[in-house]
């Protein structure tokens, strides 16, 4: 499988590297160079931005996102859902609270995207 792992911190990269080690293609984002550096010396594939994230993928597309929960998961999607096309999936890994994600996932399926609220 490939998977785009959005959010590279403390889970988000274990949750890359565990996946990895499993035998699927991660590619990995975090807004912050130093987590983009740190999981680039772990063995992952990294890119410096969302679209980049997006466009290593074949479609359709998985993306989870590692980010914490609330305004940086609205925030993210914000960023994230031009680049994504119908039949894309968004896994949310962040512990939302379930009227945010009912709420998100509503508004993805408007545009024939998938939200799967995943907290981890």
């Amino acid at each position: 499988m490939d998977i785009a792992m959005i959010g590279l911190g403390r889970m988000g990269a274990n949750m890359a590297q565990r996946l990895h080690r499993g035998g699927h293609r991660v590619v990995g984002y975090d807004p912050g160079e130093g987590a983009r550096q740190r999981a680039a010396e772990a063995g992952l594939e990294v890119v410096d931005s969302l679209a980049a994230a997006v466009a290593a993928l074949p479609v359709p597309r998985v993306v989870w996102l590692m980010v914490p929960a609330g305004e940086t998961v609205d925030q993210t999607l914000g960023q994230l859902t031009p680049h994504l096309a119908e039949g894309d999936v968004v896994i949310d890994g962040g512990n939302s609270n379930y009227q945010d994600s009912i709420r998100r996932a509503k508004a993805l399926a408007e545009d024939d995207l998938g939200y799967v609220d995943c907290g981890t």
